[in-house]
């Protein structure tokens, strides 16, 4: 039940009967009429900009469309008011019956309430983390993890059918790197002093890899070329630090629907493929590429290379494919994998970069448009970074990394639910401040306890129900008579619970899930606000002394807070709390 959709849709049929009546012109596009809440809630309940959207096309005043549009919403019994406002803005207050019935709404549905069908059923590929495999996932790439996990859960709630989807990085130099170093801890394994040359990876978490050699090679590798064992090792160390990688995601709660790796795009014909599909719409040429605005960096020189017409695609310059040696650059493995995304049959595609990724947002937007011929939309969500603090002073790095704080680090300190839901309340482009003292502080200024608390508080005013004798299941509150919530302040946490499937819709149109946490923390506030009231009112508590009738309506409104908190949170990824401790 979205109230406000409903609302709209009421508006929309008032429209066409005032244009039946030629109170308004035939034709006109309802597209951007808009039901949502007032910017001021002594306004009203809900406002519509319809006058306003409609003023200009129809050739009217704004007041003259709002206030017939509004004679016609106050006949609705639903609405008890409908009030213009300065130059056409339409005010509405909805009857208590109303907010009532989203209580029961959301005890009948459970977490179920919200969810919605806008998707479709469209396939879409959320593509997150894809960590090159070279060594433990980084808070970086925690933050990531946790946008992309949530945004897929999301966009799930909505309707779409999601694949989440992990891109391993094992085609390129960095795993030769990774091999070499894999091979100094397999020496320290043999007694042998690693050489852990700069450029190598030093962290402890390539011990266990040397060890493993040993144990398969013994000292066979030892006197041998490099050419002899790095392909070997190349495979052995990738599959290690995978699987480190899948644990670190198991540890954040992440489980990935499918990994893709990028060397099985080599050797196979679909790199090739990708760009003779390209080039037989005309999008590849043999061309010399203008300097780089700037400073010229000292390796530039000037030559032909096999270019990309991504400037048909929005583009700022043409890119390369191929350099002029014949090997093929970055772009060209990364155009063949979101070429298999489309050959897939997905119909949306998201890709979750770290912000130094920034640049290559245009280049592979262009490549999508071109392979899909415009009918697979990528959206590329940018990660930006994370900076961690204890004790008000940064945190150092991780020994066992090397050069960072790893997501083990992380979560260690102080767990998954509280890392996920501290990830998310920054839209995923701001800068985030991670302060492990005070995601664990125990205030109004913490998000994720304040909303864990109010769900705990809900369950103890159910155990203290069971205390009572007094019944609370789901359905039981969901026919219990609600007219004892009649209170301002009851009414505030009814009105807000009636924003959720509204909220949901527009953070899943948007790929925001921070917008989830920003939602959960506005219900929790205005539940712990009306528990907070019932301190000095007594007829504001949720269990009445000797009238369970009322105690149920009031029970209710709470048992309702804590299915919408659940659902929000299982989006988020985190288990809701059952009591603080």
């Amino acid at each position: 039940m979205n109230l406000f959709a409903e609302l709209r849709a009421l508006v929309l049929e008032l429209l066409e009967q005032m244009a039946a009546a030629g109170d308004l012109p035939e034709g006109l596009n309802f597209a951007n009429v808009a039901v949502e809440p007032p910017r001021d809630p002594l306004h009203g309940d809900m406002a519509t900009n319809a006058a306003m959207v409609l003023a200009k096309p129809a050739k009217m005043k704004p007041r003259d469309i709002a206030d017939k549009l509004a004679a016609k919403l106050a006949e609705d019994a639903r609405i008890t008011t409908a009030e213009v406002a300065g130059p056409g803005f339409l005010n509405m207050r909805l009857d208590a019956s109303l907010w009532q019935g989203i209580v029961k709404t959301a005890l009948s549905d459970g977490t179920a309430y919200g969810r919605s069908s806008m998707g479709q059923g469209k396939k879409v590929n959320v593509e997150y983390v894809s960590a090159n495999p070279t060594g433990p996932m980084h808070v970086g790439h925690t933050r990531g993890a946790v946008f992309g996990d949530a945004l897929a859960s999301l966009l799930d709630y909505v309707g779409y059918d999601v694949t989440r989807e992990y891109y391993i990085n094992d085609g390129g130099a960095q795993v030769d790197v990774l091999a070499r170093s894999a091979y100094e801890r397999y020496r320290e394994a043999n007694g042998l002093e690693p050489e852990i040359a700069e450029g190598l990876y030093p962290g402890d978490y390539l011990i266990p890899v040397g060890e493993a050699l040993k144990e398969k090679y013994g000292d066979s590798l030892l006197d041998k070329p490099e050419a002899e064992w790095l392909a070997d090792l190349r495979s052995f160390s990738t599959d290690a630090m995978m699987e480190m990688i899948r644990g670190d995601l198991a540890a954040l709660g992440v489980v990935m629907d499918e990994f893709y790796s990028e060397k099985s795009l080599y050797g196979t014909g679909q790199i090739e493929a990708a760009l003779e599909r390209l080039e037989n719409l005309g999008l590849i040429y043999e061309g010399v590429l203008e300097p780089p605005k700037g400073k010229l960096p000292e390796d530039w020189e000037e030559r032909e290379q096999t270019l990309f017409k991504s400037t048909e695609y929005g583009d700022d310059v043409d890119r390369p494919v191929k350099k002029s040696d014949g090997a093929w650059t970055y772009f060209a493995p990364d155009i063949a994998y979101h070429f298999t995304k489309v050959e897939r049959g997905f119909d949306m595609l998201i890709d979750v970069f770290g912000a130094d990724h920034g640049g290559y947002v245009k280049r592979m937007k262009a490549a999508v448009a071109a392979l899909s011929e415009n009918k697979v939309p990528l959206d590329i969500k940018l990660i930006q970074l994370v900076k961690l603090y204890k004790n008000g002073e940064p945190f150092k790095m991780s020994k066992r990394a090397g050069t960072f704080v790893t997501l083990r680090d992380v979560v260690e300190q102080v767990g998954a639910d509280v890392t996920r839901f501290h990830m998310l309340t920054r839209k995923n482009d701001a800068p985030l401040d991670f302060d492990f003292d005070k995601v664990l502080e125990q205030s109004k200024d913490n998000p994720v306890f304040y909303v864990q608390y109010a769900h705990a508080r809900v369950c103890s005013v159910l155990r203290k129900a069971t205390e009572a004798g007094i019944a609370h299941d789901d359905a039981t509150l969901a026919a219990a008579d609600l007219n004892a919530l009649s209170h301002d302040a009851e009414m505030a946490v009814a009105k807000k619970l009636a924003e959720w499937p509204r909220l949901v819709e527009i953070a899943g149109r948007n790929n925001e899930p921070h917008r989830v946490a920003f939602y959960l923390y506005e219900l929790a506030s205005e539940f712990h606000s009306l528990w907070n009231r019932g301190n000095d009112d007594m007829s504001l508590r949720f269990l009445q002394d000797g009238d369970a009738a009322t105690s149920q309506a009031k029970i209710a409104l709470a048992r309702a807070v804590a299915v919408v908190i659940s659902a929000g949170l299982g989006i988020l990824g985190v288990k809701p709390a059952e009591e603080m401790r």
